[in-house]
């Protein structure tokens, strides 16, 4: 289910992207002369921007997730630590 809402997630930012980069906002001033080779560089450019989001998003989680771990394995080395150090005075 993760990886659908990624790729989800990912379609929605490629689309807000491509509207934002759309030649309509800008009167049609940069439309090639043949509009085939248009459609085929956005269409292009639609399926290299969903695949960077994936792994952008991916790569975004993976990341989280050693920071996560190292947070937790930090944390339960200073209760060890302090568990040590009372029964030392015991």
């Amino acid at each position: 289910m993760q990886r659908f809402f990624d790729l989800v997630i990912s379609v929605l930012g490629t689309v807000a992207a491509m509207l934002l980069s759309w030649p309509y906002w800008r009167d049609y001033e940069y439309w090639a002369e043949s509009q085939t080779a248009w459609m085929v560089y956005f269409a292009g450019g639609f399926l290299l921007s969903v695949y960077v989001f994936y792994a952008f998003i991916g790569s975004t989680r993976i990341l989280f997730g050693h920071a996560a771990d190292e947070a937790r394995q930090a944390k339960a080395a200073e209760g060890e630590c302090c568990k040590k150090a009372e029964g030392d005075r015991a």
